[in-house]
């Protein structure tokens, strides 16, 4: 297997080939995308930068973890969990990739208290317009571009490799469901636990105006019963259905991807007899995206659409509101849009 250090020599050579045949813009060509907009293809000539998809090292005395950019998020948490630690924020879904995540956004329950996934960077190798390749750091000459990278979506470069912080873990993560039905008092209760040092893990899902849940998770040695929702059984039905839940640590990092949350409804795949014919292989976010972007490309359920007249599409959108603002702003959301359930994530400014 090439180093690192070969693949970047690789890439430059790529780069000043593409460079003397010409001005026609340069795109990154890569394996994942979570973009869900349809967009027509770009004529731009592709760059591969797949290969830059390895761990390089799990550093379990200075809590750190040195990845390429490419790397997908299942692959980064099992191999930090083989050594007892986790990225102190892993997105909800396993296709997404840390350089992704960090120039994009990336939050999940632990962003209580550790904020977004940028929030726990250490340092990064970033691949310029120019083709260079540079090591930003927040205390060198490159601490702008340290800073100034997270939420670019590559306008300013893109990430080959990370050094981001990781935290701690144990074997399971016991789950606490709390059901409200005042929307005033939930997110009051929410900040309430987001200021509570025992607890690791807080999110919220919201099924209607009554039925709101705080979801606390916490780090245990030991589970009597394991849940597992990586087939017949759907996570986001259990928070109604069960006050206390077990989950091995991994199978809780990922108990969104099997169902992309809810959205594998569109798809017909919370239908029992649908979800026994896909399995286990075919029941997460990889696949739902394949499918995406077949019927995106194919335009079927446009065909569709014209056929019923009545137009369906599909909201993924992640919207920040202060807390001070978040009743208001749901109360308004489910009497104007009416998009239900609703994931709640809140975040924190963490200063470590």
């Amino acid at each position: 297997m090439l180093s690192f250090a070969d693949r970047k020599a690789d890439l430059a050579q790529a780069i000043a080939a593409e460079s003397a045949r010409g001005a026609t813009p340069l795109g990154l060509k890569k394996n994942t995308s979570n973009l869900f907009r349809d967009r027509a293809e770009s004529p731009k000539r592709k760059l591969d930068v797949s290969a830059f998809h390895h761990v390089l090292g799990v550093d379990t005395q200075q809590r750190s973890v040195n990845v390429e950019g490419m790397t997908p998020y299942d692959a980064l948490a099992a191999a930090t969990l083989a050594e007892g630690v986790m990225p102190c924020v892993v997105p909800q879904l396993k296709s997404i990739t840390i350089g992704g995540a960090v120039a994009g956004v990336g939050i999940e329950s632990s962003s209580f208290r550790y904020g977004l996934v940028h929030d726990t960077l250490l340092e990064l190798e970033v691949l310029l317009g120019d083709g260079s390749v540079v090591v930003a750091r927040p205390d060198n000459e490159y601490s702008d571009l340290f800073f100034g990278f997270p939420n670019s979506y590559g306008t300013l470069g893109y990430a080959l490799r990370v050094k981001t912080r990781t935290i701690p873990v144990k074997p399971y993560v016991q789950l606490t469901h709390i059901r409200h039905s005042d929307a005033a008092v939930y997110f009051r209760e929410l900040d309430k636990w987001c200021a509570t040092p025992d607890v690791d893990f807080v999110d919220g899902s919201v099924f209607g105006t009554d039925r709101l849940y705080i979801t606390l998770g916490r780090f245990v040695d030991e589970a009597a019963q394991v849940s597992d929702y990586t087939y017949r059984n759907i996570y986001y039905r259990s928070i109604a259905e069960r006050e206390i839940d077990f989950l091995a640590t991994e199978a809780y990092l990922w108990r969104w991807d099997t169902d992309w949350f809810w959205c594998s409804k569109n798809l017909g795949a919370q239908n029992p007899l649908l979800r026994r014919v896909l399995g286990r292989k075919r029941l997460n976010s990889r696949f739902y995206t394949k499918v995406m972007r077949w019927n995106s490309r194919w335009r079927l359920t446009h065909a569709w659409d014209r056929f019923s007249k009545l137009h369906r599409e599909s909201v993924i959108q992640d919207v920040d509101v202060p807390l001070e603002h978040a009743a208001g702003f749901l109360d308004f959301f489910v009497r104007e849009i009416g998009i239900l359930p609703i994931w709640i994530c809140p975040i924190g400014n963490w200063n470590p």
